[in-house]
């Protein structure tokens, strides 16, 4: 029994021996010298030097090998290979026990799938992981990736950056303090001061965690998140010149999705608020159709809020409302299901002329309303002027009304299909304002600001 036991630790021995010994490193080269550095045996190898360690090669014009520790400094066009991968850099380090090589004096990595570059960095052949720090830059055919440190993992084609974190495909460019891409599926997510900007359509989303699938062409941003897109629009001046002017489009809500396909969808779910110029909304759903210039607010069920969109001093609501673009102008709106339309006078603050019926379609040219039309059990209140003096109001109720503006003022009513109209004195109407109120008149008072929103702007950024 005693002689089994004893054979048995000769052989674990003899094993741990050889296994000891697989993991020593080689140096060899035209010229060799031994030094003890310390009391520590160095050998010095010039020329031609050739590092060896199971299947990583490194070849250097000399080496320092220490022999104790098992590690060798490496000066001089340093190329380390192991199958397809290749570091190069001036100056590095071998760790025997580790399976690691370092350099601080700028590294280059390629592993016939990325090219990696950095003033520093690690690779643990053992584990196939790179750690580079500083400028780091990662590239392939699609994509470029830079930031102040990287964990390449080859075997995963798995990449986590992390400070400064700029990912950049051509079309999107991605900026975060922290962000995990996969090469192979072209996933990312980016986590921390997140930020995407499309160079197709000029447009920016603000938030604190992405996820992007750029194979499926989706983004999803369900932190935090702010849309941004800026349009360079001319005015015309009276003597005949043209004005530069920036109109931005602002959209905040709690989650937002983005889909690349054949219809440049982007949606922004819950709390949704909307700010352009002089056009604003609030609600629960907003899908923003890009190619199409249409956007789309809705309730989300049926006991949800109705979205609320306010033009100028003009307030709607709606069950549903579509906005549809024109070079980035408003070009007609409809309102669709229990409808309601007020709008109030910029001399007389307390009147509002008011509008409630089944469906509304407003028309514009160069942002300003010319017509409304209004359909289905139309009841209405329209306060009457001469000039600029207030002269009573006009009760009325028809299946269908068309209205016609003037310098976004009323300027003709028609009524069509069982018509019915009532005037008013203005001696009845002074002081009785809140008497000439329709059923669901309400002013709301959360319309989204500038202010808000540059403010949410520069906290995100």
């Amino acid at each position: 029994m005693k002689v089994k036991l004893i054979l048995i630790f000769v052989f674990l021995l003899s094993v741990l021996s050889v296994a000891q010994q697989s993991k020593l490193i080689t140096v060899i080269g035209d010229s060799l010298v031994g030094r003890m550095v310390n009391g520590e045996s160095t050998r010095e190898v010039y020329g031609n030097v050739v590092l060896t360690q199971g299947k990583v090669k490194i070849t250097c014009n000399k080496a320092i090998q220490y022999i104790s520790r098992n590690e060798a400094e490496l000066i001089g066009d340093v190329i380390a290979t192991k199958d397809t991968l290749t570091i190069k850099t001036p100056h590095g380090y071998y760790f025997g026990n580790l399976e690691k090589t370092k350099s601080t004096s700028g590294v280059y990595l390629d592993d016939k799938k990325v090219i990696l570059t950095a003033d520093s960095g690690e690779y643990y052949f053992n584990e196939d992981r790179a750690f580079f720090q500083s400028k780091v830059k990662l590239y392939d055919t699609t994509t470029t990736l830079t930031s102040n440190q990287l964990t390449y993992y080859q075997q995963q084609n798995r990449a986590v950056a992390v400070g400064d974190v700029l990912i950049f495909d051509g079309e999107n460019q991605i900026y975060a303090d922290t962000l995990e891409h996969f090469r192979n599926s072209k996933i990312t997510f980016a986590f921390s001061n997140v930020r995407l900007i499309n160079l197709k359509n000029n447009s920016e989303i603000f938030g604190q965690h992405l996820e992007d699938y750029r194979q499926k062409g989706y983004s999803l941003i369900d932190r935090e998140p702010l849309f941004i897109q800026v349009d360079t629009t001319f005015a015309a001046n009276d003597d005949g010149t043209e004005t530069v002017q920036l109109d931005t489009l602002f959209i905040k809500s709690r989650i937002m999705e983005a889909f690349r396909d054949s219809s440049e969808r982007f949606f922004a779910i819950d709390s949704v608020k909307i700010l352009k110029e002089k056009f604003a909304s609030v609600n629960d759903l907003t899908i923003f159709y890009r190619d199409e210039e249409r956007i789309v607010t809705s309730k989300i069920n049926s006991v949800s809020a109705q979205p609320v969109l306010w033009n100028e001093d003009s307030q709607l609501t709606g069950d549903s409302i579509t906005i549809y673009l024109k070079d980035n102008k408003i070009k007609q709106l409809d309102v669709d299901g229990s409808s309601f339309m007020l709008s109030q006078n910029e001399n007389y603050l307390n009147r509002y002329d008011q509008t409630s019926s089944a469906q509304i379609k407003l028309f514009f040219n160069q942002g300003k309303i010319f017509r409304a039309e209004f359909y289905g059990n139309v009841f209405s209140i329209y306060y009457m002027y001469d000039g600029e003096t207030a002269n009573g109001l006009t009760k009325s109720n028809s299946a269908s009304t068309t209205v016609i503006f003037e310098n976004n003022e009323v300027a003709e009513v028609k009524l069509y299909k069982d018509p019915a109209s009532e005037y008013y004195p203005e001696k009845q109407v002074t002081g009785n304002e809140k008497d000439y109120l329709l059923p669901r008149f309400f002013v709301r008072k959360n319309r989204p600001t500038k202010i808000e929103m540059y403010n949410l702007l520069n906290k995100l950024k």
